[in-house]
C-alpha cells in the first residue's frame, strides 16, 4: 500500500483544520469586539472575578506578559476592569465590567455556530467518536510533552 499524499497526512489536515477554526472564530469574535485568545479570560473571569494576572496567567497557561497587554486591551475596549487589592496595594486584581458580564450571552452563541458549522452533516455517534479520539490525541501528547 502506497504511503498517503501530502493533502491526506492526518497532522497536515488537522493543522489546516485548526487553521480554518480559528479563521472562523476570529470572524465571529470580531464582530463582537473581541479578539480570539480573550475568551479564555472571560470564561476564567465568569467563574471566579477579582483573579490576579499571575492567578489568570497561571490558570490560562500563558506568560504573566500576555495577561497583562490582554487585560489592557480588554478593559480598554471596556469589557474588564482592573481594581487594586484592598490589602496590598502592589498587586491589582481583574473584574468583569457590566460588559464583560453581558457578552457572556454573545459569547456562546458563537461557540454553538462556530460547532453548528463545523460538525454540518456529522452524525451524533460520529462526533462522540471524534470527542473520543480528540481526548486521546490530547492525553498522548500531556503524557509525552508533561504539559497541560
Amino acid at each position: 500500500m502506497a504511503p498517503p499524499t501530502e493533502p491526506e497526512l492526518l497532522e497536515l489536515l488537522f493543522a489546516h483544520i485548526c487553521r480554518l477554526k480559528h479563521a472562523r472564530v476570529q470572524a465571529l469574535l470580531e464582530s463582537l469586539g473581541l479578539y480570539r485568545g480573550q475568551t479564555p479570560v472571560l470564561h476564567a473571569l465568569w467563574e471566579q472575578e477579582g483573579l490576579t494576572h499571575t492567578e489568570l496567567a497561571k490558570r490560562l497557561h500563558v506568560r504573566p506578559a500576555t495577561i497583562t497587554k490582554m487585560i489592557q486591551r480588554m478593559a480598554k475596549a471596556g469589557f474588564v476592569e482592573r481594581r487594586q487589592d484592598p490589602e496590598d496595594q502592589r498587586v491589582s486584581r481583574v473584574y468583569l465590567s457590566e460588559s464583560g458580564r453581558a457578552i457572556r450571552s454573545d459569547v456562546q452563541r458563537v461557540w454553538r455556530t462556530l460547532e453548528q458549522e463545523a460538525f454540518e452533516g456529522i452524525a451524533a455517534e460520529e462526533r462522540a467518536l471524534l470527542r473520543r479520539l480528540f481526548v486521546q490525541i490530547r492525553e498522548n501528547l500531556k503524557r509525552v510533552g508533561g504539559a497541560e
